[in-house]
């Protein structure tokens, strides 16, 4: 068991910690190890569409849950007990050896089965504001590895800011991006994240691309670098993604889709407005931030 470094006493609780989603600028499938995970390649991107998190200390060792709103709102199922951030208290509760407990009320905004990881970010921000609450400090790496424990798409919520992600998700390289704005379309279909990886269509053979090649393309022609290779097998599995990209089309934006869906975005460039959709989609005009808010935690 790590050996945790107290900092200071234990707070009473803590509010309005937020847990930003992300969009996968482009997500290419690079190869496959013998255990069966996927290497990857991709650009994470922090976006300002955020869940919210409160914490309340609890002295009797106990970690519970609250949702602060209805799964219709969001057009998604209700929060499995052990959802990600209680796994993520339970994770680090063990690791630090503290005996305290946790309160934790969630506002979810975020969709689920997105692909725009609000559950792994739900996490990470649980991590970081129970070391503040239980007055705990766990090394950095080992942090991480707990975060790798939850989702391969945990440590990068860790990372204070955009990056280039490789590996299974756990190559974290922080990366500058320009300033943008992006439209993101979820249509009320979700697509099992499983069923995509498993998919004998599945492309797994991408070419490598380099950081610098991003980069080059990213300031000649935009942020629409590469491609999802998990898109193909979504659309057939999920025709509203389809739908969601023919929308963004007659919109004349050029649309992809984040993670594994069912969520796509395009970029935007002028406040133009935008045409009635279904009504059962969410649609929210999202900026990218500058830093993750908390990077300094």
């Amino acid at each position: 068991m790590t050996r945790p470094v107290v900092f200071s006493r234990p707070l009473k609780a803590l509010y309005d910690v937020p847990a930003p989603a992300k969009l996968n600028l482009f997500l290419h499938i690079t190869g496959r190890r013998p255990d069966g995970y996927h290497l990857l390649q991709s650009v994470f991107m922090l976006i300002d569409w955020c869940d919210t998190l409160h914490f309340e200390l609890r002295t009797d060792g106990r970690i519970s849950r609250t949702d602060l709103n209805s799964p219709a709102k969001n057009n998604s199922e209700a929060l499995p007990a052990e959802d990600l951030a209680v796994r993520a208290a339970r994770a680090l509760q063990v690791a630090s050896g503290t005996s305290l407990g946790v309160h934790i009320s969630l506002e979810k905004n975020i969709p689920s089965q997105a692909g725009m990881g609000g559950g792994s970010s739900d996490a990470a921000s649980c991590l970081l504001a129970l070391q503040r609450l239980w007055g705990v400090r766990l090394p950095p790496q080992t942090l991480r590895a707990i975060a790798l424990s939850l989702g391969a798409d945990v440590p990068f919520f860790l990372s204070g800011g955009h990056a280039w992600v490789e590996g299974i998700g756990e190559k974290i390289t922080p990366l500058a991006l320009p300033a943008a704005r992006f439209l993101v379309v979820k249509p009320a279909k979700g697509v099992s994240t499983p069923d995509i990886f498993n998919a004998p269509d599945l492309k797994r053979d991408t070419k490598t691309a380099t950081m610098l090649g991003f980069a080059a393309y990213a300031d000649d022609q935009g942020l629409n670098f590469g491609h999802n290779d998990l898109q193909p097998v979504a659309q057939k599995l999920c025709t509203p993604i389809n739908q969601s990209l023919d929308w963004l089309q007659s919109q004349k934006l050029e649309g992809r889709m984040t993670g594994s869906g069912s969520a796509v975005f395009a970029q935007i460039f002028n406040d133009a407005d935008i045409a009635a959709a279904p009504g059962d989609w969410i649609i929210r005009k999202c900026k990218n931030l500058e830093m993750h808010p908390l990077a300094a935690w």
